[in-house]
C-alpha cells in the first residue's frame, strides 16, 4: 500500500511542477518517510518471523521400509537403517512379548516410522510394524517408558466360490484344469477318503462339484481359503453329495443327502495325494524275492508327506519295529487298531499312550525298514488280525433324526441353491470374458 501511494505522489508532482510541486512534495515528505519507516519495520518483523519459523524442527514423521535379507537378523536390519544398537535392542526385547524374532524369515518387510525431531537419538523410532502372516499385524510402539508391543488380527470378510469338472485322467488334473485351489482339493479328498479308493474307484467320465469359502481383506484381496461347505462326486453314475452341517449341540460334520455322517470310525486312506502301489494279499516280495502275504496296503508318496491318524485313539506302540522301520500302532477301541510303517519320523510330542484324533498328523512318509523306496505301509487290524483296508465295511458314523434331520435337509437345500446361483454367475463372467 505504501509503494502505490508514493508512486501516485511522484506522478502528481511531475504534472503540477514548480511551487505547487514543491509545496506538495514538502507536504508529503514526512508522510513518505513515515510510510517507508513502517514498511521497514514490517520487513524486519517478517524476517524475525522467518528466522523463528526456521528454528522450529520439522515434526513430519519419516517412513521407511526395510527387508530382512537371507542370513541376516532383525538387529542387523535395524542398525543398518541408522538406528542405535541400544534402541534396536529395546525394540526387539519388547517384540518378544508377542512374537518370537527367531520365527522371522528372509523377505519379511518391516515398516519403520521415525519421529520428525531427531535431535535426541533416544526419541528416533516411533513405530516398527510388520505382517508375519496375511491375518496378523505386529507393532512395536514407543512409549514414555520405552517400547510396547502388540499383535492384532486383521478382520477378514467371508465369501464363497464354486468349481466343477469332469474327470478324464485323474481328479488332480481335472481339479487343476477347473481352477480348484489345492487346499480345497486336499480337503475334498480327505472328506471322501472314508469311502472312496481314489486309485480304483474313479473312472473317466466321473465328475465333481465343490463350494468353498474364501477369506478376503479390506482391499478385496484373498488372504486364504476357508472350509469346503458342499461337495458332490458322481462315480460310475452314483452321486454322493456331502453337506457341512452344525447340529443343535454346536458340532460340525459332513452328512450325505440322507443325513448320515460321512465320517467313519476309520479312514481307508490316511494320506493325501498318494498312489496305491501295492494291495492287500499274496504277492512276490520286492526285497525278499518270494511270494509272501502282504497284510496291508502301500501308498507311494514323496518323502516327508504327512500321514494322518485314521481315527481317534491312543498310541499303543511307537518307534523302530523290525522290518517295519519307524512304526506307529493306534488302538481305537476294543476291536480295531491301525498300523503305519516305514516312516521317516514322527510328529513332535507323540509317545506311547498319547491320545490322537482322526486327521491328526502322526508322522511322515519315509523308507525305513525293509523297503525299496519311500511309501506308507498301512494296516487295519480287527481283533488283532490284519484285514483288507479297502474291503472292510467301516463302522458307520452319526445319523441325524427327527427335528435335527428336518433342519439339516432344509439347510442342505439352501446350500444347493447357493451353489447353483454361484455357478450361473461364474458362467456369465466366463462368457463375458
Amino acid at each position: 500500500m505504501a509503494g502505490r501511494d508514493l508512486a501516485s505522489i511522484v506522478t502528481v508532482m511531475a504534472i503540477l511542477g514548480g511551487t505547487a510541486g514543491y509545496l506538495l512534495s514538502d507536504h508529503y515528505s514526512n508522510a513518505t518517510d513515515t510510510a517507508l519507516s513502517a514498511s521497514a519495520a514490517e520487513t524486519q518483523h517478517s524476517v524475525e518471523n522467518i528466522t523463528e519459523t526456521a528454528s522450529i524442527p520439522d515434526q513430519t514423521p519419516r517412513h521407511e521400509t526395510v527387508v530382512l535379507e537371507q542370513g541376516s537378523n532383525l538387529m542387523a536390519v535395524l542398525t543398518a537403517s541408522g538406528l542405535e544398537r541400544t534402541i534396536a535392542y529395546d525394540a526387539i526385547e519388547a517384540l518378544r512379548d508377542v512374537y518370537n524374532p527367531r520365527k522371522l524369515r528372509a523377505g519379511q518387510e518391516f515398516e519403520l516410522v521415525y519421529s520428525g525431531d531427531t535431535q535426541d537419538s533416544d526419541e528416533l523410532l516411533d513405530v516398527l510394524s510388520f505382517q508375519p502372516d496375511p491375518e496378523t499385524i505386529v507393532s512395536v510402539s514407543r512409549t514414555d517408558d520405552g517400547f510396547n508391543a502388540s499383535s492384532d488380527k486383521i478382520e477378514l470378510t467371508m465369501a464363497q466360490n464354486v468349481a466343477a469338472g469332469t474327470i478324464e485322467q485323474s481328479l488332480f488334473l481335472a481339479a487343476e484344469r477347473n481352477g480348484v485351489p489345492l487346499p480345497v482339493l486336499m480337503e475334498m479328498i480327505e472328506l471322501y477318503s472314508y469311502e472312496v479308493d481314489f486309485q480304483r474307484d474313479i473312472q473317466p467320465g466321473d465328475s465333481f462339484e465343490v463350494m468353498y469359502q474364501e477369506l478376503n481383506n479390506d482391499a478385496g484381496e484373498r488372504v486364504r481359503y476357508g472350509d469346503v461347505i458342499y461337495a458332490s462326486m458322481t462315480l460310475s453314475g452314483h452321486e454322493v453329495r456331502l453337506y457341512s452341517y452344525t447340529d443343535s449341540h454346536g458340532d460340525t460334520d459332513f452328512y450325505n443327502q440322507k443325513g448320515e455322517s460321512y465320517r467313519r470310525a476309520l479312514m481307508r486312506t490316511p494320506i493325501n495325494g498318494a498312489r496305491l502301489s501295492s494291495g492287500y494279499g499274496g504277492r512276490k516280495h520286492p526285497v525278499l524275492g518270494y511270494t509272501k502275504m502282504h497284510k496291508g496296503v502301500d501308498f507311494a508318496a514323496p518323502p516327508g508327506t504327512p500321514i494322518f491318524a485314521a481315527g481317534n485313539g491312543n498310541i499303543a506302540r511307537i518307534g523302530p519295529y523290525s522290518s517295519y522301520g519307524n512304526y506307529i500302532r493306534i488302538r481305537h477301541n476294543d476291536s480295531y487298531s491301525t498300523a503305519y510303517a516305514h516312516m521317516t519320523g514322527f510328529a513332535k510330542g507323540l509317545r506311547q499312550g498319547s491320545r490322537v484324533k482322526q486327521g491328526d498328523v502322526i508322522g511322515y512318509v519315509g523308507a525305513t525298514g525293509r523297503v525299496t523306496g519311500p511309501h506308507l505301509h498301512y494296516e487295519i487290524l480287527k481283533d488283532n488280525v490284519q484285514v483288507n483296508p479297502m474291503r472292510i465295511k467301516m463302522p458307520s458314523g452319526k445319523m441325524l433324526k427327527d427335528k435335527e434331520l428336518e433342519t439339516f435337509l432344509a439347510d442342505a437345500q439352501i446350500l444347493r441353491k447357493q451353489y447353483a446361483e454361484l455357478s450361473l454367475e461364474n458362467r456369465k463372467i466366463a462368457s463375458a470374458d
